[in-house]
């Protein structure tokens, strides 16, 4: 599970280094950290024309760009829909 956030093209300016870029697929194209292989960016001129979907856990503050939907659920895995259900814990689970 990852979590996007859409934008522009022309309202996106990478302002520091230069990523690698990957054909993943014919039109799709991931944005990646060349140093250490950090996924960022992913393009994809035929199915979303204009526009670059960020990975909002890059950010510096994730937490100012909160999520408002679910999408691409038709490839979800079937678990994923009770997956809020789980416990949870703040670092790690209880070793026995």
């Amino acid at each position: 599970m990852m979590g996007w956030t859409m934008y522009a093209q022309t309202d996106f300016t990478v302002t520091q280094g230069t990523v690698k870029i990957y054909a993943s697929s014919q039109d799709g194209r991931r944005h990646f950290c060349p140093d250490c292989g950090t996924g960022l960016f992913y393009t994809n001129d035929k199915l979303l024309p204009g526009i670059i979907d960020i990975q909002s856990a890059t950010y510096d503050d994730p937490s100012l760009v909160p999520p408002r939907a679910h999408i691409q659920i038709a490839d979800r895995i079937s678990w994923m829909g009770a997956a809020h259900e789980l416990p949870a814990f703040e670092r790690f689970p209880p070793m026995k």
